[in-house]
């Protein structure tokens, strides 16, 4: 039997359009449930880092603190320094690791956080079991996921009903959960958490501006990113049917009407004393 960390691809990839996505993130846009958990002196673990730029914020919110940013991907990190280093920040490291199986000793973290990470494991149960293991007593776990059957958009297009379809199919077939949003609060409890504040948020994409970004870049994804290379050579879609979904992605995004909005779970736990 393969380890539990093996049993999952990350479905995007790091892709231009993937990161220009994941670039756009902030500690304000991303982690709003967590943020007035967050005291001066606290030491984070942010898991699933990529290039940094919510592993910047959390770092400028905890001053005389610490965080520490790890990614399975080796080459992102270079990238998450970048951004840490840019903003001037001395209270950052990061590292490449597994979430789950950290090499940390249990109890070492005040905060331990993972955005958009738990739907793409092998095992989401057993990251979650590693991340309360590391937090100490008193402290966070603290998880957000989107959800894709959740997400809504108008007007009606039967392309990305057709990208939704797909998308759902590869995910699973990497072996993660793309519906992760409603099963976090299942998770945490299977995970052995017992204080969990459940909630949820929205990321909205509605001026044209927003349309513009967000159709762009998944019009680029659906074609140029390791997920249309595993959509494709999984037998999942035909590189004609990307392209139309694709296309649809684009005709959406040049719609005055149109609106999109993604729903996440979040689920914030506080660890027993």
């Amino acid at each position: 039997m393969p380890h539990a960390q093996e049993t999952a691809v990350y479905t995007h990839g790091h892709h231009e359009s993937v990161l220009r996505s994941h670039t756009w993130r902030t500690a304000a846009n991303s982690a709003a449930y967590l943020l007035g958990s967050l005291k001066p002196h606290m030491k984070i673990l942010d898991i699933g880092c990529g290039p940094g730029t919510i592993t910047a914020d959390l770092a400028a919110l905890v001053p005389d603190g610490h965080v520490t940013g790890v990614d399975r991907a080796p080459e992102i990190l270079e990238q998450a320094r970048a951004t840490a280093a840019g903003r001037g920040l001395a209270n950052t490291d990061f590292a490449v690791a597994d979430v789950h199986s950290l090499p940390y000793p249990d109890d070492t973290f005040c905060v331990v956080h993972a955005h958009q990470v738990l739907q793409h494991v092998g095992d989401p149960v057993q990251a979650l079991r590693e991340m309360l293991r590391v937090t100490r007593p008193g402290g966070f776990v603290a998880a957000r996921d989107s959800d894709y059957a959740a997400m809504t958009w108008y007007p009606a297009s039967p392309g990305m009903d057709d990208w939704l379809e797909l998308y759902r199919r590869v995910a699973r077939a990497n072996g993660g959960e793309p519906d992760a949003g409603r099963r976090l609060k299942a998770w945490a409890q299977a995970a052995g958490c017992t204080d969990i504040t459940a909630t949820s948020a929205t990321w909205t994409f509605g001026t044209a501006e927003e349309r513009a970004w967000w159709s762009g870049l998944w019009a680029e994804r659906t074609v140029a990113s390791a997920y249309a290379e595993r959509a494709t050579e999984a037998g999942h879609a035909s590189a004609e049917q990307l392209r139309a979904v694709s296309q649809a992605w684009r005709e959406w995004g040049r719609r005055e009407d149109g609106w999109f909005a993604v729903l996440h779970g979040e689920i914030l736990c506080r660890k027993a004393v």
